[in-house]
């Protein structure tokens, strides 16, 4: 028997997938409008511990680009170390991404949430007891399975929604980003009061009271039926796909560089202006808080005019404000008919500050709408796509911390970490146009 079609524009007014259950008559309208509510409040119930869940997890992930300055000072290490020590974490939860991925497009995302919290809160209490650099390291890798939630969460939250309300749904998930602010908000804190040691310590057990919170709110999703899910090979043979070549390479942007300047953010303000380390995370804090709460703004943009032209605009803005930020501080001095004058040039925190701000907020809605390309083009595996676009955004956030480290070290000019950004947003912008926007009306109507 057919559905009636009362039933199925009250479905598509609810914008949710089929919910009859099976047994079910469909045709009845008193039956199928209870079961739509349920689906409903669960919906968004699972959103709302899903983004909870992974706030915590990535406010966890980020913790290093506090505690590695006095971690560095007190050892004695270089830029570049400190910059592998920020990197480590980044590593291991962008590498976890690819299989978990795959294992949520399975009908898996809410246990291996759970699992993940569960795995996180002991690595945490591991890092306080260490001292030396390579526990510092292990215990970094082992607190980065907390990454791996955002490949679990996003298929996930995604399930509970129709493809017209996919992004908005993974761009209130994805605005779970906001854990890089509170982190720059807690953690300074808690390292001038008692030390770097207290911080995971309180990071360990905000993750067991999140675990509880998550398992109440969140409902067990149904696997999807009707079809053979991806298998490992398959997954990595999307790499070969020009496709998701090109959306790893945008969101290598937009995430990769995101995750590193909330890492390394920090260390350039107290190095470049002089500030202590609270003052300075605080200033970080205008970078990374709005970067991660517009997210959902960013879904809702491209699901109205498409994941295109979002992510154009998006990585022209970039391309802006990381020019205006590559300008190192530079003093010259110019010959006259009288003499000679001397000139200055070079941001000020405030401008800084201001443009770094503008530079979050684009991001934030750059992935949202890298993640409503996938919803369209691969619904049926957002998942496993998820994983590998998500894994390589990953990588970046962890070697991009890396570069600045060397670049600062073999050239000691702080704006060298932005002038390698602005360099990996032209070729983003290079390839996306030849193989896009030559092809697409980049100003579509709604």
């Amino acid at each position: 028997m057919q559905p009636s079609t009362e039933v199925q524009k009250g479905r598509a007014r609810h914008g949710l997938f089929a919910l009859g259950e099976a047994g079910q008559a469909e045709g009845a309208l008193p039956t199928a409008r209870p079961e739509s509510l349920k689906h409903l409040r669960q919906a968004w119930s699972s959103l709302i511990g899903s983004t909870l869940a992974f706030t915590v997890s990535f406010m966890v992930w980020l913790m290093f680009g506090v505690i590695a300055i006095p971690i560095g000072q007190a050892l004695q290490l270089s830029a570049t170390e400190v910059g592998v020590m920020m990197g480590v974490p980044i590593l291991a939860g962008s590498l976890v991404r690819l299989p978990l991925g795959l294992w949520a497009d399975r009908g898996e995302g809410r246990r291996l949430t759970l699992w993940l919290l569960g795995l996180t809160a002991p690595a945490l209490w591991l890092l306080a007891q260490a001292s030396a650099y390579w526990q510092i390291l292990l215990a970094g890798g082992l607190i980065g399975l907390s990454g791996g939630v955002f490949a679990t969460g996003t298929p996930y939250v995604a399930r509970w929604f129709a493809p017209a309300r996919q992004g908005m749904a993974m761009g209130l998930f994805g605005s779970g980003n906001a854990g890089a602010a509170l982190n720059q908000m807690i953690a300074p804190v808690l390292l001038v009061a008692f030390g770097w040691v207290r911080v995971p310590q309180v990071y360990a057990v905000m993750v067991v009271l999140t675990l509880l919170v998550f398992w109440l709110m969140s409902a067990t999703e149904r696997a999807p039926a009707g079809r053979v899910p991806m298998t490992w090979r398959q997954q990595l043979r999307l790499l070969r796909q020009p496709r998701v070549l090109r959306y790893c390479q945008y969101y290598s942007v937009v995430f990769g560089g995101f995750v590193a300047l909330a890492l390394w953010l920090v260390q350039h303000y107290v190095g470049e202006y002089g500030l202590n380390i609270r003052n300075a995370a605080l200033l970080a804090v205008l970078f990374t808080l709005p970067g991660g709460l517009m997210r959902g703004l960013g879904g809702a943009l491209a699901d109205r005019f498409g994941a295109h032209s979002v992510t154009w605009w998006v990585l022209w803005a970039s391309w802006v404000c990381l020019f205006v930020l590559s300008y190192p501080q530079t003093d010259f001095t110019i010959r006259t008919e009288t003499g000679s004058l001397s000139l200055h040039i070079g941001l000020s925190v405030e401008v800084f500050t201001a443009v770094a701000m503008v530079l979050g907020v684009v991001w934030s809605l750059g992935r949202a709408s890298v993640f409503k390309y996938i919803s369209e083009d691969y619904p049926d595996d957002i998942g496993a796509v998820t994983g590998v676009v998500s894994m390589v955004g990953g990588l970046s956030g962890c070697a991009l911390p890396v570069l600045f480290g060397m670049l600062l070290d073999a050239t000691e000019i702080r704006s060298s970490a932005f002038m390698l950004l602005y360099g990996w947003v032209w070729l983003s912008l290079i390839w996306m146009y030849w193989a896009e926007m030559r092809r697409t009306d980049v100003v579509q109507r709604p």
